[in-house]
């Protein structure tokens, strides 16, 4: 029996050919490989998001190194008319060419557009393949064809048979005009979906985009499910009159040879003083900021671990990247004011990220796991997330464009999916089920970020719905597939791509639906897959908060922000609280300090105080943890859910770590591990903290958390000193703990890890006890080093809230929106506190709410300075009233006062909406 002939499916979509594409880029690949195919090309309309994707499962059936090829490219649609034309780099610099002419369309479209024109890729053609795809007769193809081949000697024109009855005479139509022209044709599938039965999927996307149902869609559905690949033999068979096109797939194979791992990322370099290279100018920074942290040199044990780090550095070279990071931290803090901002995540766990600033904890201190950052076996970029104010974060984002260029920086994209409801309703729209039947269908569903289609028997005969039902069947089915699909895509939250080169000759670039804002096709795990760097700059309303709260706090009286109640008896934010004694006037102030860490409660000159900063705020304050213990933490970061404050009088946090612990505690990864009850029982001396297996082992891992894993670090060193994991395996185990929803990788590691516990003798129960807390860290845990950083927030929300609860209030309001509280539940709370909170008075109030100064006697017994200073609601609480109005309004108010409510109305120009919102 012969051999069946080479074919390679020279175009192929993916589900990233959004609501037309009906298989996963890695599916397509799969399906051609065990179809016996030469290769495949996977070319999606006017995109190359899904192809590192496909790259990534080409490598893994052997790459390069067999006899299978992937090409990739795009199929590119054109807005003046022109038949597609699908485009493969032939070289590096044709796929620059390829990713510059997708952003040039992109770029002159809305977000999620793209419109091109025949004369951009005429003037994008060079080192590009291409493919003509087109119904027939195809318009004006000679004239086409010629002006295609006059730009590009890598031309074929494709043929299908998808047995729609004209079959024989469209081909016929492709070959004399293939002999006329001089551009042979090429046999493709024109392949949509992997196999047959991923054709009921394509139908439901074709009736979601178009907004129909599959009974009345008609002929804008395919005539049936021959647009899935096939296998070389049948492929043969369907061109028995024209073998040529079937060979010429080796030819476009051939002639391609850009593959993905052809693209060189090279990080910039415009952060590097002159005359230094990267590595010497970041050991120099690192170098001064040891030096401002111990003058009298590094202590005990920070050497090693430094040079350790370096070593790292220097080996894979990552030094610039650091230096962008540190220059970006650099930059926010040099601003007047300056912004807050702090590295949080897996950089916390290196020193090196320490004492440039970035991040505000001691790794060694808290001897904190670096492999999780930076490690030999770790084929990836490092990843430094840095949080920054919300309100000011543009600021920084506009800046890395400006030192950058757009050409050279981008943010990241990310691929954004159905959420459980949606994709029930869409599907059920499609379906051709009424809209009341999926609106009680989605009911059905808890929540709205559901990961799976399983609709439970029970609620769906509560709904009223017989569970046996083959269409509700038929609908989770489709459910199910479409919630693993692209839906479109969007910019990360913040992830910015750098390069030393231009960033639109690596992927394409879009612009973001925000002004001013353009995002790249690819994704983090995209970014991580071709080891192209990210520098996450992230928003944290908290950290706004916390920065108006300390502005408040250190203010002066004379400042806008302080609105006097009563200009002629102004006094400074702080008053002696001498007994028997007035607070005193301005120039005559002092201030008393509470016991919270600054001194000894005496008197001292308000000179003399530290300005308030997130590095000045006192450690460890009784009272601060008095308050907690108490489930007082509303208005706090990360300790302010229902469920956080039931913990807090479970757990008595008394110190730092404890609040650490308590942020990272409450989380469905160590609740779906079984390890909160576990610590809770052993914290409060209910059961006794043991560590199985060789004596002290595993001691060192799990002392700080009693026994129990809390944090991904420990399940990463436990895997290496309990069950002889690998530094690689580790790292393996790392991965899918993170992607454990997404991926199902989890499961693999469970005999490796059960079973070398068990072999370095640990009881059975417990190792299998410990696999199921690592994997509960799937469900989403923290790795400590964000738990830390988030943990030192925490407190000092806390601190504020209990040391100046009117200004944290105030903060609070001027913040929103921002979590879980509404404004009347902080305002009720902070009256809680001892705080006034007045009212929005159109005699007193600005757009932002504001401390009003007044003279405090000392019997009132405040015990905190800025309690002593009533809120004043701001026109931002009259939900509708423009700034506009009330800045018209102040300006009214400060040439004179108002005569009454008519004069007010006339002077300030508002109009009957704002009177009535004002009345």
């Amino acid at each position: 029996m012969n051999d069946p002939p080479f074919f390679a499916e020279p175009v192929a979509a993916s589900n990233f050919s959004f609501l037309r594409g009906a298989s996963h880029p890695a599916d397509m690949v799969a399906r051609a490989w065990a179809l016996g195919l030469g290769g495949i090309g996977i070319a999606d309309r006017n995109s190359v998001a899904g192809v590192v994707r496909a790259h990534g499962a080409w490598k893994e059936l052997g790459g390069a190194a067999g006899h299978f090829r992937m090409i990739v490219g795009a199929r590119l649609v054109f807005a003046d008319g022109t038949p597609d034309v699908a485009a493969y780099p032939v070289t590096r610099h044709g796929w620059g060419r390829l990713t510059r002419l997708l952003t040039l369309g992109n770029r002159r479209a809305e977000k999620g557009e793209c419109t091109l024109h025949l004369t951009d890729l005429l003037d994008h053609a060079q080192d590009l393949a291409m493919v003509v795809m087109a119904e027939s007769p195809l318009p004006n193809g000679e004239g086409l064809i010629a002006t295609l081949r006059a730009a590009t000697p890598h031309l074929w024109l494709a043929a299908s048979m998808p047995r729609a009855g004209r079959d024989a005479r469209i081909l016929a139509q492709r070959m004399a005009l293939s002999r006329k022209t001089g551009v042979p044709l090429i046999a493709t599938c024109d392949a949509l979906y992997a196999s047959p039965d991923d054709r009921q999927m394509q139908d439901v996307l074709t009736c979601i985009r178009e907004g129909l149902t599959v009974q009345t869609a008609g002929r804008i559905l395919a005539a049936n499910a021959e647009r899935h690949l096939k296998p070389p033999a049948e492929i043969a068979r369907l061109f028995r009159a024209c073998p040529q096109a079937v060979h010429a797939t080796r030819d476009l194979f051939e002639a391609v040879q850009f593959t993905l791992d052809q693209i060189v990322y090279q990080y910039p370099h415009e952060p590097v003083a002159e005359g230094h290279t990267p590595q010497q100018w970041l050991e120099h920074l690192v170098a001064e900021g040891a030096q401002a942290r111990w003058p009298e040199g590094l202590p005990d044990g920070y050497g090693a671990v430094l040079e350790e780090e370096f070593r790292l550095i220097r080996k894979k070279e990552y030094a610039p990247y650091f230096l962008t990071v540190h220059d970006i931290v650099r930059y926010a803090r040099s601003l007047d004011p300056p912004i807050l901002c702090q590295g949080r995540g897996s950089a916390a766990n290196s020193l090196v990220c320490y004492l440039l600033g970035v991040t505000p904890i001691d790794p060694v201190k808290e001897k904190l796991l670096f492999s999780r950052f930076l490690s030999d076996e770790r084929n990836e970029p490092p990843d430094i997330d840095v949080d920054f104010e919300h309100e000011r974060r543009e600021e920084v984002i506009q800046y890395i464009y400006q030192r950058y260029g757009r050409e050279r920086a981008g943010i990241a994209g990310t691929v954004i999916r159905y959420r459980q409801r949606s994709a029930i309703r869409e599907v059920g729209k499609a379906l051709g089920l009424s809209e009341d039947v999926t609106a009680r269908l989605s009911g059905t569903v808890w929540g709205s970020w559901g990961s799976s289609a399983e609709l439970p028997e029970g609620q769906l005969a509560e709904a009223g719905f017989d569970p046996a039902n083959p269409e509700l069947a038929r609908l989770r089915d489709m459910v199910g597939q479409l919630l693993t699909f692209p839906r479109h895509l969007s910019q990360h939250v913040g992830g910015f791509v750098l390069c030393e080169e231009r960033l639109d000759e690596i992927v394409p670039v879009h612009n973001a639906a925000m002004p001013d804002r353009t995002f790249i096709e690819w994704d983090k795990d995209d970014l991580e897959t071709l080891g192209l760097m990210k520098v996450d700059v992230l928003a944290l309303g908290m950290l706004t908060a916390i920065r108006k709260c300390f502005d408040l706090v250190n203010m002066e009286s004379g400042d806008m922000n302080l609105r006097p109640a009563h200009p002629e008896l102004v006094e400074g934010p702080f008053f002696s609280l001498q007994p028997g004694k007035h607070a005193r006037r301005k120039g005559q102030c002092f201030d008393k300090l509470s016991m919270d860490g600054f001194g000894n409660g005496g008197f001292v000159n308000r000179e003399h105080l530290p300005t308030l900063t997130l590095s000045t705020v006192p450690i460890d304050c009784p009272q601060v943890y008095a308050m907690l213990r108490k489930g007082d933490s509303i208005g706090t970061f990360q300790v302010e859910s229902r469920a956080q404050i039931a913990m807090l009088p479970r757990m008595k946090p008394a110190c730092l770590y404890d609040l650490v612990i308590q942020v990272a505690i409450v989380r469905p990864g160590p609740i779906q591990g079984g390890m909160v009850h576990p610590y809770l029982r052993r914290r409060n001396g209910e059961e006794a903290v043991d560590y199985p297996g060789p004596p002290g082992e595993i001691r060192s891992v799990l002392e700080k958390t009693l026994g129990v894993p809390l944090f991904q670090e420990q399940a990463m060193k436990l895997a290496i000193v309990a069950a002889g994991f690998t530094p690689s395996e580790s790292d393996g185990l790392r991965r899918a703990m993170a992607t454990f929803r997404h991926n199902g990788t989890m499961h693999h590691y469970h005999t490796r890890l059960t079973e070398g516990m068990i072999a370095r003798g640990y009881p059975p129960d417990f190792a299998e006890r410990c696999f199921e807390q690592i994997k509960g860290f799937g469900e989403y845990g923290f790795p400590e080093s964000h738990a830390q950083a988030f943990g030192w927030l925490a407190y000092v929300s806390s601190w504020l809230k209990c040391h100046h609860p009117a200004a944290f209030t105030c903060a609070l309001l001027n913040s929103q929106p921002m979590g879980f509280y509404a404004p009347a539940q902080l305002v009720r709370d902070a009256r809680e506190h001892g705080a006034q909170v007045r009212p929005v008075d159109v005699l007193c109030s600005g757009w932002d709410s504001a401390l009003e100064s007044q003279v405090i006697n000392a019997h009132d017994g405040a015990a905190h300075p800025t309690a002593l200073w009533p809120v004043r609601l701001g026109f931002n609480r009259l939900s509708g009233f423009r700034e506009a109005d009330a800045q018209r309004l102040v300006a009214a108010r400060a040439a004179g006062p108002f005569a009454g409510v008519e004069d007010l109305a006339r002077r300030a120009a508002l109009d009957s909406h704002a009177l009535r919102l004002l009345a």
